[in-house]
Formats: C-alpha cells, structure tokens, sequence
C-alpha cells in the first residue's frame, strides 16, 4: 500500500534544487592566494562631555599584516633574522665576543656523549669469574643520630668516637665474592651512604666513600678494574651530590635559593663555613688515593668559596695524580677528574691537556718490570691489559677533543710519532676527534698504522676505527681509491673470521659510498670467501646483517642491485630462518621507500618474489598477528609496485603466481583480489566499455579469479564486502550471470554472520556493521537486473528472507531499520527512470519499462515491509522500550515524508499518526521536532510539494511535560 502510493521523483529537477547557489566572480580583482589589503580605522574621542566619538577611516594602498599592527611594526621573527643576517648585523664589540665565546664554552652541548651512555657498556664488557674481596665499614650503635634535645657536645663527642672508630678498624672484610655479590654489596654501600645521609650520619657517609675509594688501588683482578671504577664512582657521585645540596640548601635566604650562576659574595658565611669544614676533613685523610678522589667528587664546591677555586684546584688534583705508581690506577684517576671537570668547569681545557700530557710521560710504565711481574703473577696477556686503558684513555681524549680545533689533532699525532707510533693511543685518538679531521688526515694516519708497533693491539682494530671515521666523513677523492687498498690488504688477510667481519663490516659502508658496484661486488665476494668455512657465519649474523643494511642504503636502485652478482649468494649465508627474516624484511622495506615507478624487470621481480617467499613461509601457528600484518604490509607493498603495463594477461598471470605462493596472509590475498578488480576495470577503461570477445573472456578470467579466491578468506565481512565489490566489477564488465552469482554468494552468507566479532582484539556486536553492509547492498541491487529465468526481484525477496530468519539481538531495532532502508530501495524501483545506472546495462526500468504486473509484485513485497515494521513498534509499547519506539516511529515518519505521495489521505493519516507517537510519552528529541516540521513548511513553497501545506498544521508539536 505503501508503494502504490510512492512519490514519483524527477531526479534531475530535484539535482538542480539543491545545488549551491553560483555566484559570478571576478578574478581580475579576487584571488585567494592574493594578499590582503587592510583598512586602518582611527578613532578619537572628544573630550566634550556627552559628545560622540568621531571616527575617520584611511585606507592604505600598501599591503599591510594585520598582526603587525598589534606589535607596532616590529615582527620578533624579522628582528631574529636580521640579528642573524651577516650583512645588516652590526659587528659585535670584542668585550660581547669574548663574553660570548666564554658563555658557549661553560657548558657542555649534547652533541658531547655523556659518561652515562659509557657505563652500561664498560660493564658489560669487563667481566671475570674470579673471585672478589671487599671491605665493609661496621658501623656501631653510638653513630646513630642523637635526639633533638641532645647537647651540641654529646653530637661531638659520638663524631669523635666514631672517627676513633675507624682508626681502630671497625672493617670486615668479605672473601671469595663473585662479581655480582660484588656488585650487590657495591650497591649496598651506596644505599647505606644515601641512609646514613638522611639521618644526618655524615662522618659516616664519609668512612664510607673514603672506604669505597680505597678499593680504587686495589688491582689484584686486573680485568674487572674498569667495571669496579664504574661502580666505585656511582657512590663517589653521590657523596658529591649530597654535599653540594646539603650546602646549597644552606644558602636560602627568605625562602629565596641562589640562581645557578651564583657568585661566592651571594654565600652566607655558615654555608661558607661548612663548605670549609668539607675540604678540611678531606685534606685530613692520609692515603692519596682517597683523598684524591673524595676531593674531585665534592670539586664543585668550590663554587661556593671563591671564583678561581675550581681553576686552582684542577692544576693541583692534576699533579696528586703523579703520585700513584700503577699506571692503570693512575689513568682512571685522570679520567674521573676530566669526567668531574667537564661538568663543573669545560671551559678550563689547558687543565685538561696537562692531565693528558702527563699521562703520555708517564706512558712508558706500562711496559716496565713491576707491571709485566704483575701480568704473569695473574696470567693477563699484554693485549688484554692494554684493552683495560681504552674506556679511561677515550674519555680524556673525548674530553680534550670536544670543540677543539684541528690544530690539536695534528699536536696529538706528533706526540704520537714520539712515542713510537702506539697502537693504544693511536686507536683513543681517531675515536676522540671529530671524522671530519681525521677523514682529512686518512692517509697520514694509514702511514702511522703501518709504522706502529703492533704488540698488544693489532693493527686490524686501527683500521677497524679508521673506516669509522670515514663513514661519517668523506676523504680527499685522490686518496679514497688508495686508502680502501691499503685497508682491504689489511683486513683480507686476517684468520680469525670474528675480527675480520668487524672490519668488513665498518669499510662495507665506505666502499659503497664512494665506489661503483663492481667493488662492491669484490668486497663481497671477499666476505662470502672468509665466511663461508667451517660456517663461520653462524656466528656474525649482525655483522653480516649490518653489511646488508649498508649496501641497500647506498644501492637503492634494486636493478643496479640484483645487476651486483654476489649480493644473492651473500642472501644464502642467512640460514637461521628469524635472522634471514629480518634481512628479508629491511630489503621489502627499502624497495617500497626508494621505488618510485612500478617496474616489470624478471630479474627484480624473481628476486623480489624469493625474498617475498621467505617472508611469507615463516608464517606459523605461533607466530603474532602483528608480525604477519608487517609481513603482510611488505608484500602489499611489492604487488602494487608490479605492473606489466598493457599487457594484461601477463599481470594476471603475475597475480595467480602470487595467489599459490602467498596463501597464508589473508591481507596478501585481498589486495591481490583488488588488484585483479582493479585490472579488470582497466580492461573496460582501455575498450571504452565496449568489449571484443578477447577481453570479454579476459575479463570473465579476472571474475573467475575473485570468485574462487574469496571462499578462502576467515573474516565474514571481508569476504561479504569482497563478494559485492567483485559482483559490481563484473557488473561493469557486463558479466551479468557471474555479477549475480556473487550476489547470491553474499546472500547465502549473511545467516553466517556472527552476533560478536573481534575488532582491534576487541569483541563488538556485529549488527552495526552488518546494516553497514546491507544499506550498500541495498544501492547496488537497484540497479542489477532480474535474471530471465528467475522470479521478479529474486535477490531482493532472497536477501528479504535471509533478513526475516536472521536472530537479532532482543534489544536492537537494526531489523527494522534494515526494512527502512528496503522501502527507499523499493520506492527507487517504482520510479519511472532509476537515479543511476551502470553503463551499457539495462536495468529493471528498462527491461519492464513500468509494467503493472512488476509494479504490483513490489507493492506485494512494501506491504510485508510496512507491516512487519508496524508490528515491531507496537511490541515497543512498554516502558522500558518507549525511547525506541519515539525514535523509530520518527524514522519511519521521515521515510514517508521522502518516499511516499501524501496526498493520499490513509498515508497522511499515517504519517500523522507516527508523528504523534514519537512524541506521545515525551521522548522525543525536541530540536529534531522542530527543525523536521520547518523543513515541512519550508518545502511546502514547492509546487510540487504544496499538499504539504495542509499536513504542517496537523503536525502539534509538544512539550515534555
């Protein structure tokens, strides 16, 4: 009944009613991009009470910003960049530039690496299996705070005992402690160093740094001495640290504490004091060593007494070092007093040199009797104590070298000549200075390699750290050719396969950077020859992983690539499958960045499709969905930028091939089912719409191939939304019979759909998504035609039973907004022309051309619609579901208003009667109310649309209450 009365629609009218309204323009004096011209309006106002203020406006001819207006003309960024600009900057006075110069070098940038990032690595790296001693400070129950209303005499006389005590040595010591007892009980001092603090136990917490500190002389296992440092001077930087608050929480004056670029005249004399009693009670410790360190780790403190004290105290720490014999101690010593001087003071570098010269003076010690006695009695080799020096050694040279000019680097390389080329040295000189000196230098520095002796550190790590430098730093183009011989010399004839790929690994990089593919080629042709033996790749797949990631940086151009003829057979030294994974994965990932065009190339794409294998044939049970969304990604990535251009059935070839290899991806295999949608597409694009028998098969083919592909998919929706995407291509291909067996298939696969499904790891009710798909179904079946041998509609009334057997949720009205959406689609059926249709495909209002008999069917079919949906909305009746009852009777009301012809009275009754209902218990959305009755009256001026003229006034809108 409803139908029978339908609105007969003339789209095209009703197209033009509601385009936008043109207005004519004139671009010779409009353009966006054009700037603004602003008007400045002036306004004065008179004095003369009750007067008005008189306003005069004047239009300025230039472009004027109206925020700068705001600032008077003067733009901060426009004043920064003429401070900035060379040519109108005012040259600054000598006075600003040394203020400036010495401002830049108080503080340390972060482009200077910090010892924190040091520390995890130096423990890392020395290690032992000895066995440790320690001693540990017993403190006894008199060194416990006493009350607040102890006499200040009782706290001085427990202060006196307790430094009694430690003379009268209330030590234990802890034996045969392995490394990580060690450690724990390294850590236990630093916590009873922070508790003995906070209960205002000082003397305590010094005996434990002086104590901890002692423990820096001691060398009796030698190779754990660079981690013991470590550990020893965490707490040595905490006693500092607690020490300089202590004394600068001193300095509050009214609750107002000193900048950070305090001066000593801002220090209050009992902060002054105190800072004093410090240094006095350290100056009273006998042993050097810990008198020394303690000093350099409240070294800061001086800030508190005068200005010079810091530059007066480095000099004068610097020379105490020259009193500890064991050369090992003594650099770490120099090296924790640089790492203290670059945080209090970087700009006092002379200090910082003598510290490092002193240290090459002294630099003969290591080769002396009473350290080689010491080497045989714990049976450490020569090359093994000497890589004890690099972590101390490399930090004084980072510390030296940080901003310094190149003039320096050449003083360090003669002071190396003189002593005799040492490869020690040598290798902490090239790691501290900048790669831009030291690239500029490459073949002085090759010339020193090859002269120094190589006993204790082999030659191969001088080069090692070389080819570092110059792969952030280019060289002399003349030299580059001859300094990759002189290293590849070097490096090919190494043993040991370790050493060799760490090398490789670093020069890898450079002889891609400045050479063709033919040295590269030979460079690894070189690593497969020295790691192929004995498998020695199994142990240096991050080098060799490393190697692949530089060549595919530099070599982005995958035809010149896979042109490299050991590249593959380099591939093949992968044989762990999660390693090969990865290589495989930074390949896919490089190719989808750096390729530009889609490429048919069999030589990229057999290389590209085994390394896509790879990826795909890890794929397991256990494997994460994460992983195979990556893996997935990739190899998306590599069939979209396959292309064969017109010939076409090679492409589709293309896609069967990768159909049978990459099964096991479920998005693989979508994007393959798009791919072929898309071909097809192109197909009808190329004939214009008008297919010969050779690509209507072509296209068939490509039909054939979704048809198959979609049953072997998991995700319902996917395979849904596939079957109705692939039914429309073959609907524009004029592929009817197979465009309604995907139809059909859609149909027959609703029941399936489940009440939850898992979005994002999240199970959600499916209806919305299921209504999603239906409305879009709705849109295409309008214009499918009937099959000849079928019934009338046959996929309407298939899709119809399908929806009345569904079990939706007791609680949800989709089923009923579904039916809605039915009405629109069989109010479109009715009309005289459809509002679209698919090129060169009769629809049903071609085919019936308004036959009564098809007119009446749908009428059938609208009156089971409208009554199924007016038996749900008196099953709303009761008091819980009135809100979805007002909400789905104004929903049905807008249907009518659109759909139906209101100059019948029983639908006008209807209409009038929804209306009424959604407002009949007060649940209806008042300002929807509203605007729905005056886009009513609003249209009621069309004369087409008058009737709803007389339907407005039967509209009462009404009141909650």
């Amino acid at each position: 009944y409803f139908l029978r009365h339908a609105r007969s629609r003339n789209y095209v009218s009703e197209s033009e009613v509601c385009k936008l309204e043109s207005v004519p323009l004139d671009f010779g004096d409009y353009h966006p991009l054009k700037p603004i011209t602003v008007t400045e309006s002036k306004t004065k106002k008179m004095n003369r009470k009750g007067s008005t203020s008189s306003t005069s406006s004047s239009s300025s001819s230039s472009v004027m910003d109206p925020l700068s207006s705001v600032l008077d003309g003067t733009d901060p960024l426009s004043l920064f960049a003429a401070a900035a600009d060379p040519v109108t900057a005012a040259p600054p006075t000598d006075g600003a530039r040394r203020k400036r110069d010495k401002d830049e070098s108080s503080t340390v940038g972060s482009d200077f690496e910090p010892w924190s990032s040091k520390r995890g690595e130096i423990l890392a790296r020395y290690t032992t299996t000895e066995k440790l001693s320690i001693n540990l400070y017993m403190g006894s129950e008199k060194g416990k705070a006493t009350s607040t209303g102890s006499a200040v005499s009782e706290k001085v006389r427990t202060r006196l005992e307790e430094l009694d005590d430690l003379e009268e040595g209330s030590q234990k010591e802890l034996l045969n402690l392995t490394q990580q007892d060690y450690m724990n009980r390294i850590e236990e001092l630093n916590q009873s160093l922070k508790d003995a603090w906070s209960s205002d136990q000082k003397v305590k917490a010094l005996k434990i740094v002086i104590q901890c500190s002692k423990l820096l002389s001691d060398t009796t296992v030698i190779q754990f001495y660079p981690s013991k440092f470590v550990l020893i001077t965490d707490i040595l930087d905490t006693f500092g640290k607690l020490v300089y608050e202590r004394i600068l929480s001193m300095c509050v004056d009214n609750r107002v504490s000193l900048p950070d670029n305090f001066s000593p005249e801002s220090v209050n004399d009992t902060a002054k004091e105190t800072c004093l009693n410090w240094f006095f009670k350290i100056a009273s410790i006998r042993e050097l060593i810990p008198r020394f360190y303690v000093e350099a780790a409240i070294l800061k403190c001086n800030k508190f007494l005068s200005k010079t004290g810091i530059s007066e105290c480095l000099p004068r720490l610097t020379s105490m070092i020259r009193g500890i014999g064991d050369p090992l101690v003594a650099v770490y010593a120099r090296a924790y007093l640089c790492r203290v001087g670059m945080e209090v003071a970087p700009q006092l570098k002379e200090s910082l040199n003598k510290n490092f010269f002193d240290f090459l003076l002294t630099f003969k010690q290591i080769h002396g009797d009473t350290v080689q006695n010491q080497l045989v009695v714990q049976c450490v080799e020569i090359p093994l104590y000497l890589t004890l020096y690099s972590p101390a050694i490399d930090w004084i040279l980072q510390c030296i070298a940080y901003h310094a000019p190149d003039v320096l680097l050449t003083e360090m390389m003669e002071r190396c000549k003189k002593l005799g080329n040492n490869a020690l040295l040598l290798n902490s000189v090239m790691s501290a200075f900048r790669a831009e000196f030291i690239a500029a230098r490459s073949m002085d520095f090759i010339g020193m390699i090859k002269e120094c002796d190589e006993s204790g550190f082999p030659k191969h790590l001088l080069f090692r750290s070389l080819g570092l430098n110059l792969a952030l730093a280019d060289p002399p183009e003349n030299d580059r050719l001859q300094i990759l011989n002189e290293a590849w010399k070097v490096i090919t004839k190494l043993k040991n396969p370790q050493d060799y790929i760490n090398c490789a690994e670093v020069w890898v990089e450079y002889t891609c950077r400045h050479f063709t593919k033919r040295e590269v080629n030979t460079v690894l042709a070189d690593v497969i020859k020295h790691m192929t033996p004995d498998r020695a790749f199994e142990d240096a797949y991050p080098q060799l992983q490393s190697i692949i990631q530089k060549v595919i940086t530099y070599i982005y151009d995958f035809a010149l690539l896979f042109s490299v003829e050991k590249f593959l057979p380099f591939l093949d030294m992968f044989q762990k499958e999660s390693v090969r994974v990865e290589v495989c994965k930074c390949i896919m990932e490089s190719f989808i960045k750096h390729q530009q065009e889609s490429t048919k190339d069999p030589v990229i794409l057999n290389a590209l499709l085994h390394v896509c294998k790879t990826m795909h044939d890890s794929v397991n049970a256990l494997t994460l969905e994460d992983e195979k969304r990556t893996l997935a990604a990739l190899i998306n990535g590599f069939i979209k930028m396959v292309s064969f251009g017109r010939d076409f059935e090679q492409q589709l070839s293309f896609y069967v091939e990768a159909r049978s290899m990459f099964c096991n991806l479920e998005p693989v295999l979508v994007q393959l089912i798009h791919s072929v949608n898309q071909l097809a597409m192109e197909t009808r694009r190329v004939m214009k719409g008008n297919h010969s028998r050779k690509t209507a098969a072509f296209v068939r083919a490509c039909v054939a191939f979704c048809f198959i592909t979609i049953p072997s998919l998991s995700s319902i929706f996917t395979r849904l939304n596939l079957y109705l995407h692939s039914g429309q291509v073959a609907l524009a291909n004029q592929c009817l019979s197979q465009a309604d067996a995907f139809f059909k298939a859609a149909v027959s696969l609703v029941p399936e759909v489940p009440k939850m499904i898992s979005v994002d790891g999240k199970m959600r009710p499916s209806d919305a998504f299921l209504l999603e798909f239906l409305c879009n179904f709705f849109s295409t079946l309008l214009v499918v035609p009937d099959h000849p041998e079928q019934g009338v509609l046959f996929l309407v009334r298939g899709l119809l039973n399908v929806i009345q057997d569904y079990t939706w949720e007791d609680n949800s009205d989709d089923k009923v907004r579904i039916y809605t959406n039915v009405l629109h689609l069989l109010s479109a059926m009715t009309q005289e022309a459809y509002i679209y249709h698919v090129d060169k495909v009769d629809s049903n209002d071609t085919l019936y051309g308004g036959d009564s008999k098809f007119l009446a069917e749908i009428n059938k079919l609208s009156e089971t619609v409208v009554s199924q949906i007016l038996d749900h909305l008196k099953t709303l009746g009761k008091e819980e579901t009135l809100k979805r009852q007002s909400q789905l009777a104004l929903y049905f009301f807008n249907t009518i208003l659109a759909h139906g012809d209101l100059r019948n009275n029983r639908l006008n009754q209807l209409s009038v009667n929804l209306w009424n209902l959604a407002q009949k218990h007060g649940f209806a959305d008042t300002k929807t109310m509203v605007k729905t009755l005056e886009y009513i009256k609003r249209r009621s001026k069309q004369p087409e649309l008058s009737h709803f003229t007389e339907l407005a006034p039967r509209l009462p809108l009404q009141s909650r209450t």
